[in-house]
């Protein structure tokens, strides 16, 4: 089987099965399977397949099938740039994300320190303190998320300190200059409207916030005063349709700025702590 041949077997399989993306992410496993870049399908059409490079196709062909979402075949997804680790214990990073990024860099430089919240792949500490140099914290409740965490800011060089906490509960009073996050937003009623690949595959820790959707901004509003220095910064991922309910919890902070993705949708929120 050459790999033109296994791509267009693939695709057909794929498109057959509901999959988004079929050509793109038949090309992405096939290159996976290969131990190679995507451009070298395309430079070497004609080649054929070993027998294992052909089994390990289909099997992650058939992983997706069932849903699995590709990052979690491959253990990879870029984020800013970089290329993270992923598994099934961390949320996949969203190109959305990337918005907190934007809006955390003006606020934060080298000298200051910085913790990141439900930090999952720990895509924005890593990030932020690659591009700024700032001291870098990193927590979440899930230890073998903080330890995918780890691992990636030990690969890409990053300076990150990590600890397992629920929420803020580990640090010490007003220690933080700035604080980051991309809380759970998802209501529980709304598991069932998920994507497959959402619902059943992301760890529900990392998405469901509760009843409304609403309980970790409560919970990170309220506890990140005691956190953040005078005139230290929040910055959080906003879900769709949080923007108001959110905006209001941050009614005694100053300085409240939402910001819009590419799309004009609000998706980030940042607030001053103190008046």
């Amino acid at each position: 089987m050459t790999i033109h041949a296994a791509l267009l077997q693939a695709v057909r399989l794929l498109e057959d099965g509901g999959i988004a993306a079929p050509r793109l992410t038949a090309e992405v496993l096939l290159a996976h399977a290969a131990g190679q870049p995507r451009v070298y399908l395309h430079a070497h059409p004609e080649r054929e397949l070993t027998e294992v490079e052909w089994l390990h196709f289909g099997r992650y062909l058939h992983q997706r099938l069932q849903g699995k979402p590709t990052q979690y075949i491959t253990g990879r997804q870029e984020f800013y740039g970089r290329e993270f680790r992923v598994t099934p214990d961390v949320l996949i990073p969203r190109p959305e994300t990337e918005h907190v990024v934007e809006a955390a860099l003006p606020r934060l430089r080298l000298g200051m320190r910085f913790l990141d919240v439900g930090c999952g792949s720990g895509a924005l500490a890593v990030t932020l303190q690659l591009e700024t140099g700032a001291e870098a914290w990193a927590c979440d409740i899930s230890a073998p998320a903080v330890a995918v965490a780890a691992g990636n800011a030990q690969r890409l060089g990053a300076s990150v300190r990590t600890v397992v906490c629920d929420l803020m509960e580990a640090m010490a009073q007003a220690s933080m200059d700035l604080i980051v996050s991309n809380p759970p937003y998802v209501p529980i009623t709304q598991r069932e409207g998920l994507q497959r690949e959402v619902r059943d595959w992301e760890p529900r820790v990392a998405l469901f916030a509760g009843q409304t959707g609403f309980e970790i901004y409560d919970r990170i509003v309220a506890g990140a005063p005691r956190v953040l220095r005078r005139g230290g910064w929040l910055v959080m991922e906003l879900g769709f349709g949080c923007s108001d309910y959110v905006g209001r919890l941050l009614g005694g902070w100053s300085d409240t700025r939402i910001e819009p993705d590419l799309a004009g949708i609000p998706r980030v929120i940042a607030a001053r702590a103190g008046r």
